[in-house]
């Protein structure tokens, strides 16, 4: 049977957990997929008390408590009655087709049939303007002048897949649209199914006869392997015949095996230039990741002399944020430069995100960097802040000047926006991208520890973050003061680990990592002896 998670999963682990599912038991789920899983529940538990205590009747609510057979019947009842909306409906198995499913919630469609409406803890908009919404309390799809669709295709797929399903039993709305209620739950994005139909049958056709076991798959590295339970097989499966999908990921490996490239080696000595249907990406950067990884090289020099900017007053700034909820800390690493040891300061919320708190630890945060750069210029220093991949501390930046405008402390958002556009702000993740060729990948976790730099936490990450925090505010149980600490210290670590590797480039140590024309020499000089 297909469900709608298998129309966007990986072909080969469709495969997998059809033919040898049985193997997985007793397998711990991946940490941070156990997380999202759990955030999920949590968050449609919370939609769902709101739009039902609004309007008691007009729901069924079917208990996911009872056997599976029994919701199954229930929610047949429920749409052969007519109700307005249905809470928690589960199909009966398609077994002609192959489908299964379940959907969050139905709404009745005006013109006839059920409309299907996913509850997910994504954002599924953006402001803007051209995104068809309605309101929760009836179902009136209009233009919306204030909001822009956040492409998501897995919504859309399984909005198709539950139509499908209500065609079945004969309730599929005659409007063929879709709802999703994203996180933040404003509004219902409404998608026209029509959109996405011919995607859905080419990947449902695809994804039923690989659970059939009529078409062949293999393993191919993409990002969904990070927390894939297949990893550790899949994984030695791919170095072992050095497939080209270690160095090149997803939609690039399958352009590369387009053209004849299926290997690292191949790849490696590759001289006809990228492939005709290359997706992204610096086709010259892929080719030299691949010499590196057959040299196991961590990173490859693209000029002579590496250069970074330096000030005479620096900054680091690390933000830690909980999913889209909010920024609860904003941690700093304040070098003066003038032989005295670098002081680490933290602005946090230890109140459960989103909070109005956040205003006051953003503000203070704000306020202090603000006056370290502006004593640094009246003294007639120069003065940068720096970060590690800029995108999430310029979010979170203009999204708390937006949202807490007003409380004192808080900047404009035109205020935000002069300081990120300045030179004082500066991003080390380019300043890599712009010296190295980075064959493990561009994290500051792959990059700082060529530096010499070194985590004191060995399970520290983002997604361990994510799991921390929930202990260290409480969301389950009692607060954990111990994982506080641990969040500040992995936080500290961040921003000494940027530090640390802007210190290594500018020192002259990092002119011992090779060069892409002396890694190609020493291979030309191995190839020439073999």
């Amino acid at each position: 049977m297909v469900d709608a998670s298998s129309l966007t999963r990986c072909r080969h682990r469709v495969y997998l957990d059809t033919a040898y599912r049985s193997l997985l038991t007793g397998t711990a789920e991946n940490a941070g997929a156990q997380m999202r899983r759990e955030a999920a529940t949590v968050y449609r538990a919370a939609v769902r008390e709101s739009l039902v205590s609004a309007d008691p009747d007009a729901w069924v609510v079917v208990s996911p408590s009872m056997p599976r057979h029994l919701q199954v019947s229930a929610t047949r009842r429920a749409c052969d009655a007519g109700v307005e909306r249905i809470w928690n409906a589960v199909f009966a198995d398609d077994e002609d087709a192959g489908r299964r499913g379940r959907c969050d919630m139905l709404v009745k469609d005006p013109a006839g049939g059920y409309i299907p409406v996913l509850v997910v803890n994504h954002k599924v908009t953006d402001p803007g303007s051209g995104a068809v919404t309605t309101p929760f309390d009836t179902w009136a799809p209009a233009v919306d002048a204030t909001r822009k669709v956040r492409a998501q295709l897995r919504d859309q797929l399984g909005g198709v897949h539950i139509h499908r399903l209500l065609a079945r039993i004969g309730h599929a709305g005659a409007s063929a649209t879709a709802g999703v209620i994203g996180f933040g739950a404003e509004v219902v994005l409404v998608h026209d199914l029509a959109a996405v139909s011919r995607e859905y049958d080419t990947r449902f056709a695809d994804r039923a006869a690989i659970a059939a076991g009529e078409a062949v798959t293999v393993p191919s590295k993409v990002s969904e392997c990070r927390s894939c339970p297949w990893w550790d097989e899949c994984g030695e499966a791919l170095r072992q015949s050095h497939d080209v999908s270690l160095v090149a990921t997803g939609s690039r490996a399958d352009a590369l095996r387009s053209a004849g490239i299926r290997t690292i080696d191949d790849l490696a000595t590759w001289t006809a230039g990228p492939p005709e249907e290359w997706p992204h990406g610096d086709f010259a950067d892929t080719v030299v990741i691949a010499e590196a990884w057959l040299s196991d090289l961590p990173l490859v020099r693209r000029l002579d002399e590496v250069t970074v900017h330096r000030a005479d007053v620096e900054v680091d700034v690390d933000m830690e944020s909980y999913q889209e909820h909010g920024a609860y800390m904003w941690g700093t690493l304040l070098d003066r430069r003038d032989g005295t040891d670098p002081e680490y300061r933290a602005f946090v919320t230890w109140e459960p995100v989103p909070t109005m708190d956040e205003g006051r630890s953003f503000a203070e945060f704000w306020t202090w960097l603000q006056s370290v750069r502006d004593d640094a210029h009246a003294r007639g220093l120069t003065f940068a802040a720096y970060c590690y991949s800029r995108a999430a501390e310029d979010k979170w930046l203009l999204n708390s000047a937006r949202r807490f405008v007003g409380m004192p402390g808080v900047p404009t958002e035109a205020e935000v926006r002069a300081f990120i556009d300045s030179p004082d702000w500066v991003d080390m993740y380019i300043a890599v991208s712009d010296n190295f060729v980075c064959p493990s990948g561009k994290g500051l976790k792959k990059v700082a520890p060529v530096a010499g730099f070194t985590w004191r936490d060995d399970e520290a990450g983002g997604e361990a973050s994510m799991v921390w925090y929930r202990q260290a505010v409480g969301y389950e149980g009692p607060v954990d003061d111990t994982q506080r600490t641990r969040l500040l210290e992995y936080n500290e670590d961040d921003v000494q680990a940027t530090r640390a590797l802007r210190v290594w480039m500018n020192d002259g140590a990092a002119d011992e990592i090779p060069t892409v024309d002396a890694l190609r020499r020493s291979r030309e000089a191995m190839t020439s002896t073999k």
